[in-house]
């Protein structure tokens, strides 16, 4: 036995100390923005450490929020898949739905709005600025309609997607 594999045997490789990579998201602020910081796309205010609907301050600096960045890129974080033969019957209650949902989120958590919303034959595809959001979606669909409801989040990407099926 030589000197390395009895040193081997004796210190094992500790994973547990081995340095976890940070996960990295371009579309959240490096830093701290300077306050008051006002969004030229939406007019959300940076105030107090987070994004929020108020006044537009004098004197303000500018720099698109999150959620303008990610639509002005076409990149969303969330994608909700409402497909079935209930959905096809029922497209404009789900629509309902999905906006009313969104204008209650939107109002209190300014980075969180539906992108897009494209209708194809084997149903629609809801786009979102925020996984929260498209969570928050399918399991309003899923209270309202019952129906088979799946997740599916990749943490390498910060992506979610929803699958909707009734």
């Amino acid at each position: 036995m030589t000197s390395q594999s009895r040193n081997a045997a004796f210190h094992p490789i500790r994973r547990d100390r081995l340095l976890q990579e940070a996960v990295h998201d371009s579309y959240k602020m490096q830093g701290k923005l300077p306050e008051p910081t006002v969004c030229p796309g939406c007019g959300a205010v940076f105030k107090s450490g987070h994004w929020q609907w108020a006044e537009k301050p004098a004197q303000a600096h500018e720099t698109l929020c999150p959620a303008c960045h990610r639509q002005h890129d076409e990149f969303p974080a969330g994608y909700l898949h409402i497909s079935g033969d209930f959905a096809a019957t029922h497209e404009a209650e789900i629509l309902s739905l999905v906006h009313n949902h969104e204008a209650r989120e939107k109002a209190q958590h300014p980075l969180q709005r539906v992108m897009d919303i494209e209708k194809k034959p084997e149903g629609m595809t809801v786009t979102t600025t925020d996984i929260h959001l498209a969570r928050g979606i399918g399991e309003a669909l899923h209270h309202a309609y019952q129906g088979e409801l799946e997740f599916h989040y990749n943490p390498e990407q910060l992506l979610l997607r929803v699958n909707w099926q009734r």
